[in-house]
């Protein structure tokens, strides 16, 4: 059974005070926090600790300030991986801004130090590490894949010349996986858009085996090059949907009062060509306005207009209905500051699921089509968790196998009211239908 990661944090600063805040900060995480009271003290440390998943390093200290420690933590090619995020209460100009990145710094926070934004900070490069290490243990398992199909190949292919081809074409996919999962290890602390880019590289280079060797690649070779592309698909969506998940908490903006109707006539149109496809129809009734968070709305209703349509029954029309309503918190024995809240319900005719998974399919990764043509990502749903707790709101779902789904999202609403019957949002009240221009 292999053991849970540890995430351990490197906390830097010569004032103990400062220490014992970041300490308090990051309490409820659950990290492993180890302290140095100097840079000196820092360096010395991290000689027999390499595992650190980040360093949080205050600027002005004594005898070795952030800057100098920072260079010479990354001298050494064992503590290169470690990002280090420097902690200062001055505002520097750009000349110091761009030595504290030439020092190796991947960020600034500024004192007095914002605990939540800080958390916000360190969860990004935590979910980074923890996909790096995923990665790394992916790249064992291909090493063993590709050794056992080159084992394979020799057994089956009688043909020398055959073989020789073929062996070449694994070799150079286990060159072209060795080089992008160092890359992946180099930059998996970087900016989130630079893990985009090895994953580009074995898109590119596979097509171009696929298109330069079409013709001396037999079945089998073709089935490993489409199963190789098809994980390409499969990992970038995934890539994806993690970052829109673990942005979540930090690009919201202020709650601003809307018109949640059309902000779903938004989402309808973006996802047009997937109505059509699809001939869904879909209906969506009056629905009051709301404070929300606009750029988390539309996600919200873009995973679960999209989860009806991928999981829509074949050769039977698509239907989709979305109606809510302002409803009066009867339960008195929670306790909870709203007395009101807004349910709104997505409700389609799709395969459903057993209702013992009702809960489970809100969970990151948890896919109940898993090995049929519905797989997805498993993260849509666990989005849609997010959000909704992100408005102090929850969801949930209540299905039956081939008899559709139905999710409800109870979001509080205080603020809200309903819309005056002459401002009807473009698609308040109408149906949409894949057969529409």
């Amino acid at each position: 059974m292999q053991k849970p990661l540890k995430i351990k944090l490197l906390l830097v600063d010569d004032k103990e005070n400062n220490l014992l805040s970041m300490e308090s900060i990051f309490e409820r995480d659950g990290y492993q926090l180890t302290r140095a009271n100097s840079g000196k003290q820092a360096l010395k440390i991290l000689l027999n600790e390499h595992d650190f998943t980040l360093i949080l390093m205050d600027v002005e200290m004594p005898d070795i300030n952030g800057f100098e420690a920072a260079e010479m933590i990354y001298q050494r090619d064992k503590l290169q991986h470690i990002p280090i995020i420097f902690v200062t209460a001055h505002s520097y100009g750009d000349e110091n801004i761009f030595k504290g990145y030439k020092a190796g710094a991947v960020d600034y926070i500024y004192k007095p130090i914002q605990s939540e934004l800080l958390r916000a900070k360190v969860s990004v490069f935590v979910e980074l590490y923890k996909k790096n290490h995923q990665l790394m243990t992916q790249e064992i398992r291909l090493r063993a894949i590709n050794k056992s199909l080159e084992i394979e190949v020799h057994d089956r292919i009688a043909s020398e010349e055959k073989v020789i081809e073929l062996n070449k074409a694994l070799l150079k996919n286990i060159e072209q996986l060795e080089s992008t999962n160092k890359e992946l290890d180099q930059f998996a602390f970087i900016a989130s858009h630079d893990l985009q880019e090895p994953l580009r590289k074995i898109r590119t280079f596979s097509n171009r085996v696929v298109t330069k060797y079409k013709d001396k690649l037999d079945e089998e070779g073709k089935m490993y090059m489409d199963k190789m592309q098809n994980a390409c698909e499969r990992m970038q969506n995934l890539i994806n949907d993690i970052l829109a998940f673990s942005k979540i908490a930090v690009q919201k903006e202020e709650l601003v009062h809307s018109d949640i109707n059309l902000l779903i006539d938004e989402v309808l149109s973006d996802m047009d060509m997937q109505i059509q496809e699809k001939n869904a129809k879909i209906t969506v009734g009056k629905l009051p306005m709301m404070h929300v968070y606009p750029s988390l709305i539309k996600p919200l209703f873009q995973n679960l207009i999209n989860n009806s349509l991928k999981y829509s029954k074949k050769d039977i029309q698509p239907v989709i209905e979305i109606s809510g309503q302002i409803e009066p918190n009867e339960d008195k024995t929670t306790k909870t500051k709203f007395n009101k809240f807004c349910r709104i319900q997505v409700k389609d005719n799709g395969v459903g699921f057993e209702q013992q998974y009702a809960e489970q399919i809100f969970t990151m990764f948890k896919r109940l089509h898993g090995n049929s043509e519905y797989a997805g990502t498993g993260i849509g749903l666990a989005i849609c968790k997010k959000i909704v707790d992100e408005h102090h709101g929850y969801i949930s779902a209540i299905s039956a196998v081939n008899q559709g789904s139905t999710f409800t999202i109870t979001l509080p609403a205080e603020a809200a009211k309903q819309l005056p019957l002459k401002a009807k949002g473009p698609n308040e009240g109408q149906q949409i239908t894949g057969n529409n221009n």
